[in-house]
């Protein structure tokens, strides 16, 4: 694989997860506390994902995970929904934006390493959660 048409944050994230591989084995998780605090971020989230999530995995070519994402994150807005109608107590503002950045963190902490899987490994499924 050329890794050379990825730009260097993409190739230092590649590298280290063929050296220490997925993020929910004993190897990762000891390298990751190595790391200094700023650069453990690099690895652990993605900033776009974070802001942009739903468009991004479509320009990465993540789109089944994303479909996976988006249903999860409107699953839990009906839910909530159903729950407020129903008892009539409505969540307050700091909840609402609390659950919103819960969805988005979804987005941020899963698009390094599905990206990693769909590019170096060719792995293209459907389970965002793959190796977290």
């Amino acid at each position: 694989m050329d890794k050379s048409k990825y730009s260097e944050r993409w190739q230092t994230r590649f590298a280290f997860f063929d050296q220490y591989g997925a993020p929910n084995t004993p190897e990762h998780k000891a390298a990751i506390q190595a790391k200094k605090p700023t650069s453990r971020i690099l690895f652990r989230m993605n900033f776009i994902a974070f802001f942009f999530g739903f468009i991004y995995f479509f320009i990465l070519g993540l789109w089944k995970k994303n479909l996976v994402l988006f249903g999860i994150a409107i699953g839990i807005a009906v839910i909530i929904t159903v729950i407020e109608t129903v008892t009539g107590f409505y969540l307050p503002q700091g909840a609402n934006i609390g659950i919103n950045v819960a969805c988005a963190m979804m987005w941020s902490i899963t698009a390094n390493y599905a990206y990693y899987l769909k590019e170096v490994k060719g792995s293209d499924s459907w389970n965002p959660f793959e190796g977290i």
